[in-house]
């Protein structure tokens, strides 16, 4: 998969309106000076989940993803890093605690293999999921348990070179969706249908595709990187943008 439109390096902080959603990647590779300075913005009990990860890599890029969700939290709400407060709905999908006030901010976060991408919106729900492509866990087992009927004819039709590609397309759709409805994996993956053809326009199919909006996009920061990640948004007037954080 590759990315047909460019990722902007702002100057200044952009401006969210209504109909955008914001989608930003960045790179989760950092020196020990960055991490300390990103720890210090988490909360305890952030830092609590860090240590509890075995690896040293798990846990820095832990630390660097929630470092950079909070810059960016903290820069549409105007406020410091460490001041961003967190509450999980019932499925554990964060959100702002003000998230009930006025012009509220949404957002939801994903990283895979080194890269992390967040999505910000302004009322309306939204969920992202990117996935590094790995033709070891494409299988066919996975997808008979996981996707529509449908979504496993299509996949089987493609040829042999594109299989990989063409399964994890459908898994970040369909992730990126059951993340913007708060569901997590207690809703049944195959219940609904997305595309996941290479090449063609992503689409929710039914009534999802009638109440939510999607774009597929490719976080690589190197050619032929190979990753997949989709965005999902409440209302069919999103319009994503894409940026990278520095």
């Amino acid at each position: 998969m590759r990315s047909n439109f460019d990722w902007l390096s702002p100057q200044s902080h952009p401006e969210l309106s209504p109909q955008s959603v914001h989608v930003w990647r960045a790179s989760l590779q950092f020196e020990s000076e960055q991490l300390d300075r990103f720890a210090i913005t988490l909360s305890e009990d952030e830092r609590a989940r860090a240590q509890r990860f075995v690896f040293e890599r798990d846990r820095n890029s832990f630390i660097a993803a929630r470092g950079i969700l909070r810059d960016l939290l903290a820069r549409y709400s105007g406020c410091g890093p460490g001041d961003i407060e967190f509450v999980y709905g019932a499925q554990g999908k964060p959100a702002l605690s003000d998230g009930g006030t006025a012009n509220p901010v949404h957002f939801n976060l994903s990283h895979s293999h080194g890269i992390v991408v967040i999505a910000v919106s302004r009322e309306r729900e939204v969920g992202v999921d990117v996935e590094k492509i790995r033709p070891d866990r494409a299988g066919d087992e996975i997808a008979s348990r996981y996707f529509s009927a449908e979504e496993v004819e299509e996949l089987r039709a493609l040829p042999t070179e594109q299989r990989a590609e063409g399964f994890f397309l459908c898994w970040t759709r369909k992730e990126a969706y059951v993340k913007a409805l708060g569901e997590g994996l207690r809703f049944p993956l195959d219940r609904f249908r997305v595309s996941l053809s290479p090449g063609k326009p992503a689409q929710l199919h039914g009534d999802a595709g009638a109440r939510w909006s999607i774009a597929a996009f490719d976080p690589s920061f190197t050619p032929d990187a190979g990753y997949a990640g989709a965005m999902v948004a409440e209302g069919k007037d999103s319009r994503a943008e894409y940026f990278q954080w520095k």
